[in-house]
């Protein structure tokens, strides 16, 4: 049994396929929480209210989409 497996045969698109989502879910993920969090603290925790820290909110998350988006890959 041992003997019929070989090293680099085995299609490997399902396990790309997962790790991609996965990877665009921790980014997006990531972002979203984060935005979130600075929403309801700056609302919160600090005298700044509710418009000022929805700006700060918007302007962090165009920042974030702007940073985070797919790069087109580099022709060598």
């Amino acid at each position: 049994m041992a003997s019929e497996y070989h090293r680099g045969e085995m299609d490997i698109s399902e396990q790309t396929a997962t790790y991609n989502i996965f990877m665009l879910l921790t980014k997006w993920g990531s972002l979203a929480i984060a935005a979130l969090l600075v929403l309801l603290v700056l609302w919160f925790c600090t005298p700044a209210g509710f418009l000022t820290s929805l700006g700060v909110t918007l302007a962090m998350t165009v920042i974030g989409i702007v940073v985070l988006r797919d790069k087109p890959d580099a022709a060598h």
